[in-house]
C-alpha cells in the first residue's frame, strides 16, 4: 500500500504587512516542500504566498477550493494528492485554519483516512484576544456572530452573559467591520455594570488596540471603532 502524504495546517496572517514577524521561519520551511494546498480563496492564498517570498514560481503550485460550500464528497479529488504521496497544505483567509473556519471538515476527513496532520503555529485573533484581554482562559467559549436584528442582538447579549456568570465563562464574539460600532454600543446598553468587556481590533498590526474593563468604564466615553477585524469579549 502507498504511503499517503502529510496534511499540514498552515497559519496564515490577520493583518495585511505582517508577514515578517507573523509567519514563522518554521511555516516558511514548511510551504516550501509542498506544492498542493486547498484555500478558501486561491487570489488571496497566491498573494499571501507572495508577500511572504517563499517560492521562486507560483505557478507550479495547485490549488483546490475549500470554503463553507464545500461538500465531503468533493474531499476525496480535493485531497487526492495525499493518497499520492504528496505533502499538503490547507490555508486560512486568515488566521488558522479550522478554527472558525471551514478547514475543518477536511482535517476530520484526513483523520478518518488516516492521514498525518501537523498543525503549525500562527497568530488566531481569537486566541490573542483571550491572551491579551484579562478575562478567564480556563472556560471559555466562541459562539461566532450574534443576530443582527435588535430585539434578538439584546436578548443573545443577555442570555450570553447569564451563561457566562452561571459557568463563570469567558464569551467571545466576532463582527462584520462595518457594524463593529454598533455592537460595542449594544454590548455597552445590555450588558451589567459589572461585566468585564474586552474589545481587541487589529491584532498583530501596528494600530493594533485592545482595551478591557467593566462595562461601568465604557459607557459615556467616546470610542472610535474602525471598520477593522475586531474581536469583542465578555465575563460576567
Amino acid at each position: 500500500m502507498a504511503r499517503t502524504g502529510t496534511l499540514y495546517i498552515i497559519p496564515n496572517v490577520i493583518a495585511d504587512g505582517t508577514q515578517d514577524h507573523a509567519i514563522s521561519a518554521h511555516v516558511r520551511d514548511v510551504l516550501k516542500t509542498l506544492r498542493y494546498f486547498l484555500a478558501e480563496d486561491v487570489r488571496t492564498a497566491r498573494r499571501s504566498f507572495s508577500s511572504m517570498k517563499v517560492f521562486e514560481n507560483l505557478e507550479i503550485l495547485q490549488f483546490g477550493v475549500l470554503n463553507k460550500d464545500t461538500r465531503e464528497d468533493e474531499l476525496p479529488e480535493l485531497m487526492r494528492p495525499l493518497f499520492d504521496g504528496f505533502g499538503m497544505g490547507i490555508v486560512s483567509e486568515a488566521g488558522c485554519p479550522g478554527v472558525a473556519d471551514p478547514g475543518a471538515i477536511a482535517v476530520h476527513y484526513a483523520h478518518q483516512k488516516k492521514i498525518k496532520v501537523v498543525p503549525l503555529v500562527g497568530p488566531s485573533s481569537i486566541l490573542l484576544a483571550l491572551m491579551a484581554s484579562g478575562l478567564s482562559g480556563q472556560h471559555f467559549a466562541f459562539h461566532g456572530y450574534l443576530p443582527v436584528e435588535e430585539k434578538e442582538l439584546a436578548q443573545s447579549i443577555k442570555e450570553f452573559e447569564r451563561e457566562s456568570r452561571l459557568k463563570k465563562q469567558t464569551q467571545i464574539f466576532i463582527e462584520t467591520p462595518y457594524r463593529n460600532a454598533r455592537l460595542l454600543q449594544n454590548l455597552i446598553l445590555h450588558l451589567q455594570p459589572d461585566t468585564l468587556l474586552c474589545v481587541a481590533v487589529d491584532l498583530t498590526s501596528a494600530k493594533e488596540m485592545i482595551i478591557s474593563k467593566p462595562v461601568r468604564d465604557w459607557k459615556g466615553e467616546r470610542i472610535e471603532m474602525p471598520k477593522s477585524p475586531a474581536i469583542f469579549l465578555f465575563l460576567a
